[in-house]
């Protein structure tokens, strides 16, 4: 009789559990599953472009607390954000993305960072037919991969091609040179296209120099543009070498004017560059002087919630957010090839323009050229698709 007392009382106990989550009662994860809808995000919060990660995940989480305090998507439903740190490494990035899909069930994926990490968890997503939008990766290759791969960035030709025009149209600039990092192929193919375009522009190339990542003297190349007197010095790389062959260049006697690209949004350009940025221009995803009431208003949360300036990676992976956001609500669904194909047809306007997507999935969208002016950016042009 005691026996069947326990089992008895055992399957009430089993039954009011249910009950109890099912009417929403104590949090549990099947409550959780029916009243938020599960993002996923992979963005290295470790490891070399930590940096990178975290300022992609901060924006996230706040665009995200911002969507949710308006009401969330689908009449009522919150956004959560799950994020794997993968440390910016193959192994960790392809766990990463089959955790999100396979474990976490997730709708979406958010990332990652780097061309690289995104051409891992890409595939992976593409063959489970999981939306993926990458706020950052800005190689070609990536939305290659399948039908269910976006990105919220412009890509690299993108860029040069409008610095070269911008140097022939804006600066009169007849003559360049080109210094690029030979072991980037992000500088190589920068450099590739800034020269095609700029020669079709009628500019011409005086001098094109090399270097590797290691390198911190370039006494040797300098000498040699300055020898071919360019009107611009074209920059393809990130701030950090960026900055130290500004100010080398500076001190050689260089006068001519410096343009860069994407890389150079950092904060730490200009204590390396020591006053040499002066002037310089580079085109960026969004401008922070921009007298636009979004970007203003992103500045101002972002600073209040961080205690810094947002870059460009946060400014995409903000608009990124929403765009998944809007892509929900417009699909009226939670179903990922729903999600996809209301990512392919949408229109949406954020920090960094005005955004849709072409048929290969990569956004039309403007290019702020920037002009850094007593230590801060000014708006020197926005180039519209």
């Amino acid at each position: 009789m005691k026996k069947k007392l326990s089992v008895l009382l055992a399957v009430v106990l089993l039954v009011a559990a249910a009950l109890a989550g099912c009417s929403g009662g104590g949090g549990g994860n099947d409550v959780e599953d029916e009243d938020v809808i599960k993002i996923g995000s992979v963005s290295p919060t470790t490891g070399p472009v930590a940096t990178f990660g975290q300022s992609v995940l901060d924006a996230t989480k706040l665009a995200f607390e911002e969507i949710n305090a308006k009401g969330g998507v689908l009449g009522g439903k919150k956004l959560l954000l799950l994020n794997e740190d993968n440390q910016s490494k193959g192994e960790e990035t392809g766990a990463a993305f089959r955790k999100l899909i396979e474990q976490e069930k997730v709708v979406a994926i958010l990332g990652s960072v780097t061309t690289g990490d995104s051409l891992i968890g890409a595939p992976i997503a593409q063959e489970a037919k999981i939306p993926m939008l990458t706020p950052t990766s800005t190689a070609p290759a990536v939305t290659e991969v399948g039908d269910y791969i976006f990105r919220a960035c412009f890509l690299d030709n993108y860029q040069s091609e409008a610095m070269a025009t911008f140097a022939v149209e804006e600066l009169n600039a007849k003559t360049a040179a080109i210094i690029k990092q030979s072991d980037s192929d992000y500088s190589v193919g920068l450099a590739e296209f800034f020269a095609k375009t700029f020669e079709a522009a009628g500019g011409k190339i005086v001098a094109e120099e090399s270097y590797l990542e290691s390198d911190i003297d370039f006494s040797a190349i300098l000498t040699n543009v300055k020898a071919a007197k360019p009107d611009v010095i074209f920059l393809p790389a990130y701030y950090d070498t960026v900055g130290p062959i500004m100010q080398q260049a500076r001190a050689a006697g260089i006068e001519a004017k410096f343009l860069g690209v994407d890389g150079m949004d950092s904060s730490e350009l200009f204590s390396l560059a020591q006053g040499a940025e002066e002037g310089a221009y580079f085109s960026n995803h969004y401008s922070p002087a921009a007298d636009v009431e979004l970007v203003q208003h992103f500045l101002k949360a972002y600073e209040e919630k961080y205690g810094k300036t947002p870059d460009a990676l946060a400014a995409l992976a903000y608009d990124a957010a929403y765009i998944m956001a809007q892509a929900i609500d417009e699909a009226g669904s939670t179903e990922p090839q729903a999600i996809r194909d209301a990512l392919a047809n949408i229109s949406y306007t954020g920090v960094s323009g005005n955004v849709t997507f072409d048929e290969n999935r990569n956004p039309v969208k403007p290019i702020w050229v920037n002009v850094i002016k007593d230590g801060k950016y000014e708006v020197a042009k926005v180039v519209e698709p």
